[in-house]
C-alpha cells in the first residue's frame, strides 16, 4: 500500500454512471437490449410495491412488466454478473436505463454503442440482432476496420464490429 504524500491532493474515486437512452417504449427497448447484450432487465417490483404502499407513487405511474409491477416510464438492463441492490432491484455496475420521452428520434445519435463480436461472428450476430428487431443500415469498410452500422427497433444507431 502506498502512503499518500503529505499535502498531495487525493485521487478522487471513479464515478458510478449509467447510460440513459430516450425511448418511446422503454420496456420494449429494454427487452431488445437485454437480449442483444445478454443482459438482465432489472426487477424493481419490490421498490415499486413499497412506493405504492406508502402513497409515494401513483398507480398511473406503473405498468405490469413480466408479471410484476414496474415503473411506467423507466426501466434498466444490467450486466448479469454485476452487483445490484436487492432492496430496489437497481444495478450497481454496467447499466443502460431507458426513459420514456414524448418525442420521436429525429437526428443521428451523438453517442452510440459498439458491440464487439469479431469478423468471424459478425454475420451470425447481425442475423440474431435482426431477428430481435434491429436493422442493418450499411456495411462500413475503412482503413481503420470494418463493421456494420445497425439500428435498434426505435432507430438508435449502434455498430457491430
Amino acid at each position: 500500500m502506498t502512503t499518500p504524500t503529505p499535502g498531495a491532493t487525493p485521487t478522487p474515486a471513479p464515478l458510478h454512471w449509467k447510460l440513459v437512452v430516450d425511448a418511446a417504449d422503454p420496456h420494449a427497448q429494454a427487452d431488445f437490449w437485454a437480449a442483444a447484450l445478454h443482459y438482465t432487465a432489472e426487477d424493481n417490483s419490490v421498490l415499486v410495491e413499497r412506493l405504492l404502499s406508502v402513497g409515494a407513487l401513483p398507480v398511473e405511474a406503473t405498468v405490469e412488466y413480466r408479471g410484476r409491477p414496474a415503473f411506467r416510464d423507466l426501466i434498466a438492463v444490467r450486466h448479469p454478473e454485476d452487483p445490484y441492490d436487492p432492496q430496489t432491484g437497481t444495478g450497481l455496475g454496467r447499466r443502460l436505463l431507458f426513459q420514456r420521452v414524448p418525442e420521436a428520434k429525429t437526428v443521428k445519435n451523438r453517442l452510440h454503442l459498439d458491440l464487439h463480436v469479431g469478423p468471424e461472428q459478425r454475420a451470425a450476430e447481425a442475423a440474431r440482432l435482426e431477428a430481435l428487431g434491429a436493422r442493418v443500415v450499411r456495411e462500413v469498410k475503412e482503413p481503420a476496420g470494418q463493421w456494420l452500422l445497425m439500428t435498434d427497433p426505435e432507430g438508435n444507431e449502434f455498430c457491430l464490429q
